[in-house]
């Protein structure tokens, strides 16, 4: 063990919480969890990611990192009030369920990777887009707080990606402090504790917000995920990896965690030669980084009770800095291909409008739009 494989897995962790904790307060915040659910959703959360990526780590000998679907919770926070709490934890149960089935299920997985890229990515810009925009309403009414943090992001991130939303976060915090905006420390530290909830399983939260919380997960974690491992020249196991985050996130889904799965950003961190120097020992930073966020389960409550005393246009901001970069990659693989394009903007059109039919949410009629428009194209050049 070398102390760059212990400093990375740490860099890897905190980047990973830092970066998206306001994402996932405020997902909690759309589908109604209380402080105690909001705590339980973020512990949840740490213990799933510490489980899998030490877990599968340990067993294959590489550099496994797992993280949460932040797009499958921007998705969630795009969905205020559209979805109850219990309604929200069976959508996500069914949605682990779905990616255990893909592990399973060869034919499944075939499937899902025929889903034009252009089409994931669109229905992922749409569902970001709104969370972008967010910013700059939250910078109209409140200048004093966003307009420095834009500032500070865009000139950090010219030097460090990773860096500019944690740059974001703590100026940010200490802004809040500094205008009075912030009141103190809400029960100071505290250790974790997970509340149960019972889940219920209503058809329109199953297919509105389950069904494309799966997709992007799949589209947009699992997929770079594998990307990354395959670039620093392991062989991924890929059913292995989607078995195990699936398993994990039934068994933590009821108490209040999303999604579990590859991570792309953070495994970055833990797979390149700053880690270790010999690729054959770099699994020991997937070991080190699962303990990390053992820790960091242990102390989600104050962690997530801290986090909610801030001003909500700090959350605003730090969550849309956070989503910058995705949006941008999304948007370019929606418009890469000339000839999906029109599929592509008709689901990005649909998925940013947050217009619901039937109870179902607008992510999953951006894709049904994108997928009949391209179902017409491919029957035109078959007659």
């Amino acid at each position: 063990m070398r102390w760059s494989v212990v400093v990375s897995a740490a860099v890897a962790a905190l980047v990973g919480l830092g970066g998206t904790l306001a994402i996932l307060v405020a997902a909690a915040q759309a589908v109604g969890a209380d402080a105690a659910e909001t705590s339980s959703w973020v512990s949840s959360l740490c213990l799933a990611t510490a489980l899998a990526s030490f877990g599968l780590s340990l067993r294959h000998r590489i550099p496994v990192v797992t993280a949460w679907s932040t797009p499958g919770a921007a998705l969630i926070a795009s969905m205020p009030g559209q979805v109850g709490f219990s309604a929200a934890i069976g959508a996500f149960l069914f949605a682990g369920i779905l990616v255990l089935l893909t592990a399973a299920v060869r034919p499944l997985g075939t499937l899902i990777e025929r889903i034009p890229g252009s089409l994931a990515g669109a229905m992922l810009a749409g569902i970001l887009l709104r969370f972008v925009a967010a910013v700059f309403d939250s910078a109209e009414t409140l200048p004093a707080l966003v307009l420095p943090l834009l500032a500070l992001f865009l000139v950090v991130r010219l030097f460090t990606a990773a860096g500019a939303v944690l740059s974001v976060l703590a100026a940010g915090i200490a802004l809040a402090y500094g205008l009075g905006l912030a009141p103190p420390w809400p029960g100071g530290p505290a250790l974790s504790t997970l509340v149960l909830t019972m889940p219920s399983f209503e058809v329109a939260a199953l297919i509105g917000l389950g069904l494309p919380l799966f997709l992007v997960t799949m589209a947009s974690q699992n997929l770079p995920g594998f990307a990354v491992l395959r670039a620093a020249g392991y062989a991924v196991p890929s059913r292995s990896i989607l078995a195990a985050t699936g398993l994990v996130s039934i068994l933590t889904a009821p108490f209040g965690a999303h999604a579990t799965n590859a991570a792309a950003i953070t495994a970055s961190i833990c797979t390149g030669p700053d880690a270790h120097p010999d690729a054959s020992k770099r699994w020991l930073a997937g070991v080190a980084y699962g303990i990390c966020f053992a820790l960091l389960a242990a102390f989600g409550t104050s962690l997530t009770s801290f986090f909610q005393a801030m001003p909500p246009a700090l959350i605003v901001t730090v969550a849309g800095c956070a989503l910058i970069a995705p949006l941008a990659g999304a948007l370019g693989t929606a418009m890469a291909a000339p000839e999906e394009r029109i599929a592509a903007a008709l689901t990005l059109a649909v998925t940013a409008s947050g217009a619901g039919f039937l109870g179902i949410g607008s992510a999953f009629w951006g894709l049904a739009a994108g997928l009949a428009v391209t179902g017409l194209g491919v029957a035109r050049r078959r007659l």
